[in-house]
């Protein structure tokens, strides 16, 4: 029978806490604990950040604990600090060499999907330009590094929790030839993720540098929208080789792409492109086009940059059920019109050398 959140708590009550005292259930330091239908035990120890040294110890005793609890299938501990005031500088130890962007092991390029607001179908164009990779026989892996609001799950019919043999490295899951990793499948559909900026950055570097991602040609980076914590941990720990701004024609929409692709010049993450979404309607029973977004605008704006407009994606029925319903339409309908869009901009990249 699977362990419960309960009998999960009663083993973490056992488990003493060196700095506050008590167990670190009483003492506050155990976040988000989460006990999936399976047995599988997730939770992040929120710890000061001078401690770290104290607290790995207590989390190895943790999950030690955990894994000899009858019914718990896996577990997987977070370590996270926060501090609200920052320690006076020690004038007198000698400066640290900044350490800038990392390589991820294994992966040859990485390419951030962006948007400037939510809304825009960058998710759905992040999975399709995945698939459509996978089909002109390129190694892709997508990070789906929208913490809040996962889609890539639901989006290429993934579903399960990713393995941890040694409790240290993450195996991601796969389907259409994309290998995926993303929050949405360590966390319940109706489970929401209430954590704070260090947390989320604590996670997010996990999947970069903890996923046994393999040998990849390219990793898809499908962003959140706005220009906040997943955006900048991104550009500073990972080397990232460039990014693609998604955005409806609209001007409500423009104005924040313009903020995405000033974040993206201040983070000095080269511009590949602009994809315009939602482009161009055609009644699926009269034929009639129009353009409910309007039309031109992301072009306009990508000619004034001088960067490419890499396609206009129409606002399509087929392209939101293939998406619901786990195949991208690049997979369900490879040959359709409204596939060729995807895969013209996965050529392009391939051909940019950026795939």
């Amino acid at each position: 029978m699977p362990a419960t959140r309960e009998t999960v708590q009663a083993v973490l009550k056992t488990i003493a806490d060196p700095v506050a005292g008590g167990d670190i259930m009483a003492s506050g330091v155990v976040r988000a604990l989460n006990v999936d239908a399976a047995g599988a035990v997730r939770f992040v120890m929120e710890i000061p950040p001078s401690q770290g040294a104290a607290y790995t110890a207590v989390k190895d005793r943790a999950e030690a604990a955990l894994k000899q609890a009858e019914g718990v299938s896996s577990v997987a501990i977070v370590l996270t600090g926060h501090t609200d005031k920052a320690p006076p500088p020690d004038l007198k130890a000698r400066r640290a060499e900044p350490q800038g962007p990392q390589p991820i092991p294994g992966v040859n390029r990485i390419v951030a999907i962006a948007s400037g607001k939510g809304g825009v179908g960058k998710s759905t164009v992040a999975s399709n330009l995945a698939c459509a990779l996978a089909q002109q026989g390129r190694r892709v892996g997508l990070l789906d590094a929208d913490v809040y609001g996962p889609s890539q799950p639901r989006m290429l019919g993934v579903s399960g929790r990713p393995a941890s043999p040694d409790g240290k490295t993450i195996l991601p899951l796969r389907n259409h030839g994309v290998t995926l990793m993303s929050m949405g499948l360590m966390t319940n559909d109706d489970q929401a993720v209430v954590w704070r900026g260090p947390m989320l950055m604590g996670a997010l570097q996990q999947m970069m540098f903890q996923v046994q991602w393999g040998a990849l040609d390219v990793l898809l980076v499908d962003l959140p929208p706005g220009t906040g914590d997943v955006q900048m941990t991104l550009s500073q720990k990972a080397k990232v080789d460039g990014a693609i701004v998604v955005s409806t024609p609209q001007d409500v929409a423009l104005i924040d792409a313009r903020k995405g692709i000033d974040m993206f010049k201040q983070l000095h993450v080269p511009l590949l492109g602009m994809i315009e979404n939602m482009s161009t309607h055609i009644c699926s029973n009269c034929g009639h086009e129009e353009h409910v977004f309007g039309h031109g605008g992301v072009a306009a704006e990508a000619a004034k940059l001088g960067v490419p407009l890499l396609a206009e994606v129409p606002l399509d029925l087929q392209i939101r059920l293939a998406s619901d319903g786990g195949a991208p339409v690049v997979v369900s309908q490879p040959d359709s019109a409204q596939a060729r869009a995807f895969h013209d901009i996965a050529g392009g990249l391939v051909a940019r050398g950026m795939a």
